[in-house]
């Protein structure tokens, strides 16, 4: 995954996260992306509804970097 520096990350806009209010799972780039989904159920703090705002923001990032997602919901992310 690329690293962000503190500076970097600070940077960024609030939109850039999946978890924007919290500046948690930057999404700026494929790497981040799938991080931000393998990650999901690692965020603490965070209301089902921010959860389902997080999934939309990860999906459209996702489908603009390419990503493939597999889950249909983030309820799914890590049930394997």
């Amino acid at each position: 995954m690329t690293e962000l520096s503190t500076e970097d990350r600070d940077e960024l806009d609030r939109d850039q996260f999946a978890f924007p209010k919290e500046r948690k799972e930057p999404l700026e780039n494929a790497s981040h992306v799938r991080n931000a989904i393998a990650r999901f159920n690692q965020v603490k703090g965070v209301s089902d509804g921010e959860r389902d705002a997080a999934w939309k923001r990860i999906k459209a990032a996702a489908k603009k970097y390419g990503v493939e997602v597999n889950e249909k919901s983030w309820r799914e992310v890590g049930n394997d």
